[in-house]
C-alpha cells in the first residue's frame, strides 16, 4: 500500500499524512481546528490551527477573523486547563518551517521537563501513548469546551 503526499507544502492545508503522522484531530471550532499532538512529554499539548484559509501571520487576519481566533484559542486554553490541570500553559507560535498560523498550546508542569524554561518542540525521548489513551485525552478535554 502506498501512501499519498499532497505536493502542497502546508501540513494544515493538505491535511494529509504529514498532519497525521503528528496529530490527532480533537474538534472544529469557529475559526480553527483544534488537534491533540502526539508527542506528550507535556500531557494535554495541543495545537490550533486557523481553518478558513491559508494565512502566514496574526496580521493577515481581519480583526473578525483575528477576534474568532483569539476566542478559540482562549477556549481551548481553558479546556485544556479544566482537563489537565497545569501549573502554566505555554503558547507557541513560530511557524519558520510550517508557515500557517497555529498555535502549540503546551500545558506545563512544576517538577516535569522544561518547567521554568521554553518548551522543546520535539522533545527526547518521546512520549507516545496507546490509541485509548490519545482518545480518552481527547474526550477529556472535548467535555471542557
Amino acid at each position: 500500500m502506498t501512501t499519498t503526499v499532497s505536493p502542497n507544502p502546508c501540513i494544515y492545508c493538505a491535511k494529509d499524512e504529514r498532519l497525521t503522522n503528528l496529530t490527532i484531530e480533537i474538534t472544529e471550532l469557529q475559526a480553527s481546528i483544534l488537534y491533540l499532538f502526539k508527542e506528550q512529554t507535556y500531557r494535554g499539548r495541543c495545537v490550533l490551527a486557523y481553518k478558513k484559509e491559508h494565512k502566514n501571520e496574526i496580521f493577515e487576519l481581519s480583526k473578525e477573523e483575528r477576534e474568532l481566533f483569539m476566542d478559540d484559542l482562549s477556549r481551548a486554553a481553558k479546556a485544556i486547563n479544566a482537563a489537565f490541570g497545569p501549573d502554566k500553559i505555554n503558547y507557541g507560535a513560530y511557524g519558520d518551517k510550517m508557515p500557517h498560523i497555529h498555535f502549540h498550546l503546551v500545558p506545563k508542569y512544576e517538577n516535569a521537563p522544561q518547567w521554568g524554561s521554553t518548551f522543546v518542540m520535539f522533545p527526547e525521548p518521546t512520549v507516545h501513548l496507546q490509541e485509548s489513551e490519545y482518545a480518552e485525552m481527547i474526550e477529556k478535554i472535548k467535555s471542557h469546551l
